[in-house]
Order: structure tokens, then sequence, then C-alpha cells
């Protein structure tokens, strides 16, 4: 697999991006990984590098985002935080990753059986966890369906919360950044959210792409 070079990176649409990720994840999901020489790449990017998505995902061991897409060095910048929510320091980073160093794409990763969404969900309150745990908790509000049993020991009840919760992340992206949202209106960028099933290796991604 080739090192994504400038050239690479500005021949490619955000359509091609999300393609890439999709088959780098068929196959993760088919233990069919490509074989890279990483010290090779490391070496190819040492001057430079031209990663063409931005992926923000949850801090869980299991959702390492390079792995599930099957990327290799340079080829992704990886934006991790509990409960893939959204901050100032994160959003300068994303407006970072695509309007200075070109990458096509954002993907707001949720996935499954998140414990952050299980604390919220609980309301858990427990030193800086609080306020980070506050950033989900409009997703917990926002599940109008379940009705009894709004915790973390109902699965359907925090499946849902995590759905809305990856959601609200891609529009609050679109409110609080006029640089990306300009970028996603000018066609130069696309914004998508999928959730990782911790289960079974694959992504599925919602279809409010913009």
């Amino acid at each position: 697999m080739k090192t994504i070079t400038k050239e690479i990176q500005s021949a490619m649409t955000p359509a091609m991006a999300l393609e890439i990720l999709k088959e780098g994840n068929k196959r993760f999901v088919n233990n069919l990984k490509i074989n890279r020489n990483l010290l090779q790449q490391a070496n190819e990017t040492s001057d430079g590098q031209h990663p063409f998505a931005v992926i923000l995902s949850c801090i869980d061991s299991r959702t390492s985002v390079e792995l599930i897409f099957d990327q290799g060095l340079g080829d992704v910048f990886s934006v991790r935080i509990a409960g893939n929510i959204i901050n100032e320091d994160i959003l300068g980073s994303m407006e970072f990753g695509c309007k200075v160093a070109g990458a096509k794409i954002i993907v707001v990763l949720g996935h499954t059986k998140c414990s952050a969404v299980k604390s919220a969900c609980d309301h858990l309150e427990m030193g800086n966890l609080t306020a980070l745990l506050s950033k989900i908790q409009p997703a917990v509000y926002d599940e109008k369906i379940t009705l009894e049993h709004r915790n973390s020991a109902n699965d359907e009840f925090v499946e849902n919360v995590i759905a809305i919760n990856i959601k609200r992340t891609v529009h609050a992206i679109m409110e609080r950044s006029t640089i990306l949202k300009e970028m996603i209106e000018m066609g130069e960028i696309a914004i998508v959210s999928g959730n990782h099933n911790i289960t079974t290796g694959e992504v599925i991604f919602y279809d409010d792409a913009f």
C-alpha cells in the first residue's frame, strides 16, 4: 500500500476517502489486513504528512481507528476522547487537519457498549469525569423512546443514546466551526458518522452525511 503523498491527497474526493475507509473496515472484519512496511512509511512521512481523514472516536481500547479501518502511518488524523465528544481543542484539531493539512473527510465514530455513555445514562459524577459526561447528558435526555429502566442496565436504551450522541456530535461540529461548515458546503470535505460494533468489528455508517 502506497504512502499517501500530497498529490494523492489532492486528487482524492470526500467520496473516495469514505470508500477507502469502508474497504479498510471490510478487510478488518474479514481478517485480510494489507501487508504494510510501517518502517518505510515512517521514513516516507518523516518530512511531511498528508492524511486523507480526520476520525473522532472514543478512547476505548477496542476502537483503534488505524486497526479497524486497516490504515497505515500517515493515513489518518486520529482524535480520541471518551464518548467521542467535542470541545474547543478538538474542533481546532479538526480545523487544522482539514483546512491546513488537507484531509478530505471527518468521521465521528461511536461504538457499541460505550462505557462513557453508560456512565452518562447512570448520571455518574466523579472528579473531572463529571464535566465530560455532562456533554453526553443531552443525548440521554433526547432519547424519548424508553420510558422505564433508563440506565446502563438497559442495553437497548444505551445503544439508542449512543446513536443520538454520535449524531449530536456531528451537528455540534457544524454549528461550532464556521471553517469546517464552509468547507463542507463548498464540497471540499464531507462529514459522516458511524458506529463501530466492538463484537463483530463492523462499522455501520449512518446515512445523514454532509
